[in-house]
């Protein structure tokens, strides 16, 4: 779980007269990440694309083109597993590319003319106001006319403070009109000192009304045509839209086939094939093309490899000659003719061809040298399997979001499975919140078919079944203690601390926070000293060791008396050990002893540093120890922070007094009524009202109140995602996944098509 699927890689030797059979076996297999040519071999070249690879994209681009004219998706798919051939590809195509092209041309010059209509609306609307027939507002010889949105005191006052001596203002609302024996230029400058901006007079003649009418006519009609075209597409959509997604189903297949050879490496007679498949489904492989080819290709196991993080071979187990597919025999048909730059022998078999052409040039591993010294094909790492169970295969989409593991790293999906949802949920912590966060996690999974989305709707399911864990620990549904007083008895086995009478609850999660935070980070630490002890245990013990060291030498120091009048009374001493609740809470603290050996380890661990990277040392003396564990006391304080808020909207509805008995204060909600100051409660005086409660106002506040809890709640349920769920996933990010993991690894991308809309010919 915690590395990739193992991955070999695999060499398919052959014949050019079987290569359409190989592609077809391996395409339906769907096994074999195909390693493209790098073109370092001498005598061989890339492979050539099939017959018929061009025409087979262009009618692709065709039909993709189409679904997106016609907005075709799957639910217009209709049967699936359809049966289509090319010559139904070939004669349903064009006639559906005419009708389509056809039709969308039309459209379009309804939609340019209809966008010209609107445009000339708008620009006519202003001018119905002044009443001035168009004609009017332009053509003069000696007489300038400007209209525009402005002020008509203020334009008359600049007219009037001008040396123009005749003109005229007309106004209607905020247009105004005006009429000068000026030239044009002249009377723009006049205007610039007014409250003016000039506006357009749009072409034509007549009443603006009268024109404005008839634009708005043939918007209509436009609008109508426009709407009957639409509805012909719709049709059109619904009739071909499942042979569009059929027919593109096809020929992505025939495209994927056809260029295919491009990634081989290929003599005049023969080609090889490389690429990788997971280790467990070499067998399958194998026999696939043992019964579609028989003994015409030689399929060879090369390597069962790790790749360290920068690509290079590291740990390589080379698969002996032998151990894997035997060689191919010489049959009818079957010789590899030409394999290599100086092997044209009609008769060479494929065992003379690996022997003597392709070893000799150190191509394959899987030509005769049983994995060792040869040239890859193609350079890269693995791609990656990530192996995880179902559980834990939404989490993958966090994991992908740094980038996916490379072949050389531990996957750390499982780990975000046992945390991310632990954190989430001890921060949330309520019951009622929970199942509608597991209700939205069924629901997206239900309505989404997408893997991110699905991934999303699983990660929700999860979070939220932790919530309604812990809030059955704290007792709580929507903040309420109810749970509490049916379940436990009024005493749940934890407390949030948000109450007076729990607030060493609030302390207590301050140090379990840092503890689960160290205990995290450590094992960030473990995984990437593991990693690196791969290659080089000197760097790892120097680095990942040392950090290791400081981490828990300094914490160790944290935790003792050594200096404990200068630490906070609740991690050491005698406060420490506050009991009088269902668990201790904190401990006295370590000993003088225990502190200054993790003082020791701490100065260890910073020397190691210092020998590995200064860069580093540096980074341990600004104590980065301190700081990672610090980062974690956020879980405490969203927890807080989220019963904050739920307990303030509950205190707005219900309203909330308080009872003191033994020197300490709890607090209640009037669920039902407002008791009086002065009076008992279950053998406790009410002290006070801290709120009287919406809900035992009126009528009126019964409503508003309402309105507060519902959007209240709400709230509070969207900012345990952005609050609780972002904070988790930075921890996850920065403190853990830091220590450790880099990403941007290969996704395995096996070369083949998953049928959905047709049936395999």
């Amino acid at each position: 779980m915690l590395r990739p699927d193992r991955m070999s890689r695999v060499s398919i030797t052959g014949a050019k007269t079987v290569m359409d059979d190989v592609v077809e076996t391996v395409h339906d297999l769907r096994l074999l990440h195909l390693t493209e040519y790098a073109g370092d071999w001498e005598g061989f070249e890339p492979g050539e694309p099939e017959a018929g690879a061009d025409e087979a994209s262009q009618k692709l681009v065709t039909v993709r083109s189409l679904k997106t004219i016609l907005d075709v998706s799957a639910e217009e798919a209709g049967p699936s597993n359809r049966l289509v051939t090319d010559e139904a590809v070939d004669d349903q195509l064009e006639e559906v590319r005419q009708e389509v092209n056809e039709l969308d041309d039309r459209r379009d010059e309804i939609r340019d003319e209809l966008r010209s209509v609107e445009e000339r609306i708008d620009g006519m609307e202003p001018f119905v106001g002044l009443g001035i027939p168009l004609e009017l507002l332009q053509g003069y010889d000696n007489l300038a006319v400007q209209v525009g949105t402005g002020d008509r005191a203020s334009v008359e006052r600049a007219l009037a403070e001008s040396d123009v001596e005749h003109y005229r203002v007309d106004a209607a609302d905020d247009v105004v009109a005006v009429f000068a024996y000026a030239d044009d230029e002249t009377l723009a400058e006049v205007l610039v000192d007014a409250t003016f901006t000039a506006i357009d007079v749009p072409d034509g003649e007549g009443d603006p009304e009268e024109y404005l009418a008839e634009l708005t006519h043939r918007r209509q009609q436009l609008a109508s045509r426009l709407e009957t075209v639409e509805d012909e597409l719709e049709d059109v959509k619904l009739e071909v839209g499942g042979f569009l997604l059929a027919a593109e189903e096809k020929l992505a297949i025939d495209v994927q086939k056809r260029e295919a050879p491009l990634t081989f490496a290929t003599t005049k007679n023969a080609f090889v094939a490389e690429g990788w498949i997971p280790t467990d489904r070499y067998d399958d492989l194998v026999g696939a093309l043992r019964d579609a080819v028989g003994t015409h290709v030689d399929v060879d196991e090369l390597e069962r490899a790790e790749y360290d993080e920068d690509g290079a071979l590291h740990g390589v187990e080379a698969v002996a000659e032998g151990e894997g597919e035997e060689p191919a025999a010489a049959t009818d048909g079957g010789t590899i003719e030409g394999a290599g730059a100086e092997n044209d022998d009609p008769g060479a078999t494929a065992e003379t061809t690996e022997s003597e052409s392709v070893r000799a040039d150190g191509g394959s591993a899987a030509h005769g040298d049983g994995g060792r010294g040869y040239v890859p094909m193609g350079g890269g790492s693995p791609p990656v399997v990530m192996d995880n169970p179902g559980s834990a295969k939404p989490f993958e989409l966090l994991t992908n979001v740094i980038g996916r593991p490379k072949y050389s790293e531990f996957d750390p999906t499982v780990i975000l499975l046992l945390t991310f949802p632990l954190m989430f949920g001890f921060m949330i912590g309520d019951l009622g919140y929970g199942i509608l966060y597991v209700l939205a996690g069924v629901g997206i999974v239900r309505a989404f078919d997408s893997e991110g989305w699905q991934a999303l709707g699983g990660i929700a399911a999860w979070a939220g079944a932790f919530t309604i864990v812990f809030g059955v620990l704290y007792g709580e549904i929507f903040g309420l203690h109810v749970l509490g007083d049916v379940l436990w008895g009024g005493h749940p086995p934890i407390h949030k601390g948000l109450q007076p009478a729990y607030v060493e609850y609030a302390q207590l999660w301050l140090v379990v926070a840092i503890l689960a935070g160290l205990a995290h980070v450590s094992f960030g630490y473990v995984l990437g000293f593991v990693k690196e002890a791969s290659h080089s245990l000197t760097h790892a013990v120097l680095e990942q060791g040392a950090w290791l060291l400081m981490v828990a030498g300094f914490w160790s120091f944290i935790f003792s008396d050594v200096a404990g009048g200068m630490k906070p009374a609740f991690l050491v001493g005698s406060e420490a050990a506050l009991n009088g609740n269902p668990i201790p809470l904190g401990f006295a603290g370590f000993g003088e002893t225990i502190g200054l050996l993790g003082v020791g380890l701490f100065v260890l661990g910073l020397v190691m540093i210092m020998i590995a990277d200064f860069v580093e040392a540096i980074e341990a003396i600004f104590l980065k120890v301190l700081v990672d564990g610090l980062s974690y006391t956020r879980i405490a304080a969203v927890l807080l922070a989220k019963a904050g808020m739920a307990f303030t909207v509950n205190l707005l509805f219900f309203g909330v007094y308080a009872t003191g008995h033994g020197g300490e204060v709890e607090w209640h909600f009037a669920l039902s009524k407002m008791p009086e100051v002065g009076s008992m409660y279950h053998g406790h005086e009410v002290t006070s009202q801290l709120f009287p409660g919406l809900m035992h106002l009126g009528i009126a506040g019964l409503v508003a109140g309402l309105v507060v809890l519902v959007v209240g709640h709400a709230l509070v349920l969207a900012l345990g995602v952005t609050s609780a769920g972002l904070q988790a996933v930075r921890l996850e990010y920065v403190e853990f996944f830091q220590k450790f993991y880099e990403g941007g690894g290969e996704e395995y991308s096996p070369f083949g098509h998953e049928r959905t809309f047709t049936a395999n010919e």
